[in-house]
């Protein structure tokens, strides 16, 4: 403990930081007040760290204090702050000495309304509900694949350089126009306002980012402007809304045509990504290769067949082809005359046979004679043609023999 002789020690013997922070911290936490109070105020810089801690900020008109929410309280508590809240908390006034400040350790949340720029807000979002300006008929699709995008912000945001490296990885295609306005502050309204318009003037934007990095309700509320949402809205050019973290909803991101949680997700959602572009031309290209080569192989055998056809209805084709069949007939003719030769000559031989058998003179080598009327020459064949006297002449088979009818 120090006494009252410490505080008037000289350079030669100074204080560390730590010890003068451990004093304050003595002093707060030996005073019962501050170890077991209520304070009233409004939240903003609300955060919630991966360990599961809260963390934000309790003010009022003339000051702010910072508050923690350890995971193991919070996970016990119905009501968890939200930046706009109006709330009233307790807990116990201590030093986070690595940091230098002073800070309340909430154990118990109760609401007392809502804070003023909050109820602003959502009066003002349900004006503008009302007529229309948030209706998602009115939102338009986002081209496929931009060729110019404006970005709406400060040119020395941290927003604006995620933007521009989200682009640069995903989409270096794309050509980036900065309209520039401050995003925090009076001036911030009237200056997003006119960088809209600017990007609208032109014919070569195809849409726009307007984009902003996390901060309280007081830091982010030029998004919450009026004038602000009605130019969003009137955009003729897409608009896509990043303003602050994923938590965060201004009027912008209502009357804006997407809203991104981020705005590094607004530059993802505006542009392709390269890598699969990449994947998808190279599928189109093996499919127009098979297309190319079925296509190719068709065209082959129509050729093949054509050729094929045209050889065959070729004049010299159908000459040869004519002389064959000449040939073949022919050949056809040769085989049936010789065919009819022979069955004549059989038929020839026949007769010659029948005729050979029918010859008298065949019959008169036998020993038989042909007897005749010797004035007439008729061939007497019977007794009645004669009468004694009358000449005859017989044939014999080596000559003919004169003989007269003695008696009949």
């Amino acid at each position: 403990m120090w006494n009252q002789l410490d505080l008037f020690a000289g350079p030669e013997s100074p204080y560390s930081v730590s010890e003068i922070t451990g004093r304050i911290r003595s002093l707060l936490e030996q005073d019962a007040i501050l170890q077991n109070l209520w304070v009233a105020g409004e939240v903003s810089n609300f955060t919630r760290a991966s360990s599961g801690h809260v963390y934000f900020t309790l003010k009022d008109a003339g000051a702010q204090l910072a508050c923690v929410i350890w995971r193991a309280q919070a996970q016990g508590m119905s009501l968890i702050p939200r930046s706009g809240d109006q709330l009233i908390v307790h807990g116990r006034l201590g030093v986070y000495e690595a940091g230098g400040r002073y800070q309340l350790y909430v154990d118990r949340v109760q609401p007392a309304g809502q804070g003023s720029l909050y109820q602003e807000y959502e009066r003002l979002k349900a004006r503008l509900e009302a007529e229309g300006l948030f209706d998602a008929a009115r939102k338009r699709p986002l081209p496929q694949y931009p060729r110019c995008i404006g970005v709406v912000t400060s040119p020395t945001a941290a927003a604006f350089r995620d933007v521009l490296n989200i682009l640069r990885r995903r989409y270096p295609l794309v050509r980036v126009l900065l309209s520039p306005a401050v995003v925090q502050g009076d001036a911030a309204p009237p200056q997003i306002v006119a960088a809209l318009a600017a990007l609208n003037a032109r014919e070569d934007v195809d849409v726009i980012l307007l984009v902003r990095g996390g901060g309280s309700l007081e830091d982010l509320w030029s998004f919450n402007d009026e004038r602000v949402a009605r130019a969003v809205a009137a955009s003729r050019i897409p608009v896509i809304s990043g303003v602050g973290h994923e938590t965060d909803f201004s009027l912008a991101d209502f009357a804006a045509d997407l809203r991104a949680p981020t705005p590094s997700a607004a530059a993802e959602l505006a542009t392709p990504d390269r890598e699969e572009l990449a994947s998808r031309l190279s599928a189109r290209v093996l499919q127009l290769d098979r297309t190319l080569d079925a296509a190719l192989s068709e065209r082959r055998n129509h050729v093949t067949r054509s050729l094929r056809a045209l050889t065959y209805l070729a004049p010299g084709a159908q000459l040869a082809n004519s002389r064959q069949h000449v040939d073949d007939l022919g050949a056809r003719m040769e085989r049936a005359w010789n065919a009819r030769q022979r069955l004549l000559q059989q038929r020839l031989v026949g007769l010659s046979a029948r005729l050979e058998t029918l010859n008298p003179h065949a019959v008169l080598g036998r020993g038989y004679a042909i007897a005749r009327h010797g004035a007439t020459g008729r061939i007497i064949t019977s007794v009645k043609q004669v009468a004694p006297g009358t000449p005859l002449r017989v044939e014999v088979q080596d000559g003919e023999l004169q003989a007269e009818v003695l008696k009949d």
